[in-house]
């Protein structure tokens, strides 16, 4: 799970709280330009390529479910340095 921060400012992915990964992004939350965002965002900090990262639930909610062709989240959380 993600917790997404829109409009923040900018790009960064804060860590993990309470098992949820929080990251914060400058798109505003219209139109899934935040969503666009996230998924830039995860693909760069995890090597992957954009089409690698699919937000599969939360659309419309700051948390979503997020996954990652090829990776599972312990991999991805170890590449984060978040493990």
């Amino acid at each position: 799970m993600v917790k997404v921060i829109p409009a923040s400012g900018q790009e960064v992915i804060v860590g993990l709280a309470g098992g949820v990964l929080k990251v914060k992004v400058c798109a505003p939350p219209e139109k899934g330009k935040a969503n666009d965002a996230v998924k830039g965002l995860l693909a760069r900090a995890l090597g992957l390529s954009k089409s690698q990262v699919r937000i599969v639930s939360g659309h419309l909610s700051p948390i979503k479910r997020v996954h990652l062709d090829g990776m599972d989240a312990t991999e991805a959380l170890a590449r984060l340095g978040l493990s």
